[in-house]
């Protein structure tokens, strides 16, 4: 408490900014998956948590006073107030009680498991699944795996299937939309699990407001191509086709051209990601491993998770699988909380 009567009042902001980021850090600590911080990226995190108190608002503050003065007695009256607002913000965050900013949060985060262990006893959940810490201030760069380069890579969207963390996460991504499971997008919502959804047209086109639904619950769409074909069967004018197109239709339908795109059967070759490439894809996702109802299968020799893996499955059911969506998500979920995961929004890493 000694920081807030330092002279300099710029420096005592500071320093409570900086302490209550530690304490909310500790916070975070016990109720997510346990991680070393990524290089860089605690100080972020941690300001955004704390910024979430309602006693440091001043760029909110700043621009109601702004529109309040310009459209009141002109530019004088705006500046007058834009200052004022500024002063009181910083007042407000000098009084600001970092115990209680940490009391608040800690709050939230009990209220937020407790809602997560109850939705997780309702869906047959063996464990809760665990928070995922807060993303990192800044993404981490993104290459091609070694042994995954295509002729001329340089430039070229990478081809990856771990995200470089060293936090104790694991990314869950569902392919092609074959299946329609309302039940899935209920159990997901409930249990606050995200997820990313690469879409193959041929087979969504005949239910595209499943998949508004799921974007309204805050999923990504990703591109998956029209038709699911081979890709490096098909020449590059075909290629660009299947990618270009399938971008066009979900930019169409859903509002926004998707980042990310995944070939089919993981299968690509240089005209693919020059396709890719063309029509806006940054980056070329596959997986580490992929969850069944009754399995998992993995790429790695160990047969285990590692910090940043992304895990494939798909729109599937009982005609195809050995049970439904929801007890592939149980399935999956068993396997990631038992092994000290939590599942992180791709989104917010790539």
């Amino acid at each position: 408490m000694q920081l807030v009567r330092q002279k300099d009042k710029k420096t005592a902001i500071r320093c409570r900014r900086t302490w209550v980021c530690a304490l909310l850090a500790m916070a975070v600590g016990s109720g997510c998956a346990a991680e070393p911080p990524d290089g860089g990226s605690s100080g972020g995190d941690g300001s955004r948590a704390a910024g979430s108190s309602s006693a440091v608002k001043p760029a909110h503050g700043q621009q109601r006073s702004k529109e309040s003065g310009e459209k009141g007695a002109g530019e004088e009256a705006g500046k007058k107030a834009r200052k004022e607002a500024g002063k009181e913000a910083r007042e407000g965050a000098e009084r600001a009680d970092p115990a209680e900013a940490l009391a608040a949060y800690a709050q939230r985060m009990k209220k937020t498991q407790a809602a997560r262990a109850a939705a997780a006893k309702r869906w047959r959940l063996k464990q809760t699944p665990l928070l995922a810490p807060a993303p990192p201030a800044r993404k981490p760069k993104i290459t091609t795996r070694k042994g995954f380069e295509v002729d001329h890579q340089k430039g070229l969207p990478p081809v990856f299937t771990t995200v470089p963390t060293k936090k104790k996460i694991v990314f869950l991504t569902i392919d092609d939309g074959a299946e329609k499971d309302p039940e899935l997008l209920r159990m997901m919502s409930e249990l606050e699990i995200p997820y990313s959804a690469f879409l193959t047209d041929y087979v969504v086109r005949d239910n595209y407001g499943y998949f508004e639904k799921m974007q309204d619950r805050g999923v990504a769409l990703h591109n998956h191509t029209l038709n699911h074909r081979y890709m490096p069967a098909l020449s590059y004018a075909k290629q660009k086709k299947e990618i270009c197109e399938q971008q066009a239709k979900i930019e169409k339908r859903f509002g926004k051209r998707p980042r990310l795109f995944r070939p089919p059967y993981g299968s690509y070759n240089e005209d693919t990601l020059r396709a890719a490439k063309s029509c806006g894809v940054k980056a070329v996702p596959l997986w580490a491993a992929e969850a069944f109802p009754d399995h998992m299968e993995w790429r790695e020799w160990d047969r285990d998770l590692h910090p940043g893996d992304i895990i494939l499955t798909h729109f599937r059911g009982k005609a195809e699988w050995k049970g439904s969506m929801a007890d592939m998500i149980r399935n999956v979920m068993k396997v990631v909380t038992a092994k000290g995961y939590a599942v992180a929004r791709l989104e917010d890493y790539v």
